[in-house]
């Protein structure tokens, strides 16, 4: 084994939390602190939990950051501040957004010499990676997409930083005739919509004006606009009760042909208990991709695609080559 390495974790909500739950079955890392808006809150591994402005004088103790904030508000700014200081990892996943988060991280990057490996996690992520496999392999054809039935971490946020709301949680609901009928070798043209249904469920302050809040939710850009929404208004008694997991996943398909006579349908599949300790272990995994890349000399911003599938793995090529190939 290797020499281990260091990694902190910035917030521990629920992708903190997961991430240190992913750490502790890593044996090549350390984590050695939390940095927290919040520096009185006790975290399970019992180490240090550092301000915002404290980490900065642990440059010489962190090899890589955990950014585990949410995509509406935090990564888009933490990611480039941090990374002027530190090698980083994020799961950013406004996909509308992430051309214009990479270019503003890769160019922090590449001037302090940091490396950071942007929207890591299912999707984008893994996701990410059986799109272009498969389109690759399958030109003539079509790509679906779909999330769910599951809890997104990132939407849910989004409902819970409405001035208003106390709590939220976001399910994703994909259509199941449409994926029957693409299984069966159809390529059907499919809308946004006629993909999905986002199913919200809302806890709000007293007195708090509720159309106000569905209004927002459902005309909010690049989460809910182009999709068919419910909100659900309900007390916290019973959210606490009705939505206490996380579970998520979804599938990729390509569908198409190599000639006129053979049709192909590849499908990759994820059924997650816990969509933020999936999400944290990805991230982790590419913990693990950025320090070596930073050793290498490897400045910039990247993301799944520029990885090597040999550098998240804990092992080396020749291992790689006799169990997996």
């Amino acid at each position: 084994m290797t020499k281990k390495f260091n990694v902190a974790i910035v917030g521990y909500g629920n992708v903190g939390r997961g991430a240190e739950q992913a750490l502790l079955n890593t044996p090549d890392m350390e984590l050695v602190a939390v940095i927290s808006r919040r520096t009185n809150i006790a975290v399970a591994s019992k180490v240090p939990v550092l301000s915002f402005n404290d980490v900065l004088n642990w440059q010489d103790k962190i090899d890589v950051l955990l950014l585990c904030g949410g995509s509406a508000t935090d990564l888009i700014e933490q990611t480039p501040f941090f990374t002027r200081y530190f090698n980083t990892v994020d799961s950013f996943d406004t996909h509308a957004r992430i051309p214009e988060h990479f270019a503003n991280v890769d160019n922090v990057a590449k001037a302090n010499g940091k490396t950071s490996i942007i929207s890591v996690g299912w999707d984008p992520g893994l996701f990410s990676l059986n799109r272009v496999i498969a389109e690759s392999i399958l030109p003539n054809g079509q790509d679906y997409t779909f999330w769910g039935p599951g809890v997104s971490q990132g939407h849910s946020d989004a409902i819970r930083r409405i001035p208003g709301v106390i709590d939220a949680k976001q399910y994703t609901l994909p259509v199941e005739s449409v994926i029957n009928e693409i299984r069966s070798g159809h390529c059907p043209k499919l809308s946004t919509r006629e993909k999905h249904h986002r199913d919200c469920y809302v806890v709000a302050e007293e007195n708090a004006d509720l159309e106000y809040i569905a209004k927002t939710i459902k005309e909010m850009p690049n989460y809910f606009s182009d999709y068919d929404t419910t909100v659900n208004f309900l007390d916290q008694a019973t959210f606490n009760l009705e939505h206490n997991r996380m579970p998520h996943g979804g599938f990729v398909f390509r569908s198409g042909s190599t000639s006129s006579e053979h049709r192909h349908v590849i499908e990759f599949c994820l059924k997650l208990d816990s969509n933020p300790e999936f999400t944290a272990s990805a991230m982790v995994a590419y913990a693990r991709a950025a320090y070596r890349q930073n050793a290498a000399g490897n400045h910039g911003a990247l993301t799944v695609f520029d990885i090597p599938p040999k550098d998240i793995s804990l092992f080396g090529n020749e291992f790689l080559r006799k169990n997996h190939l």
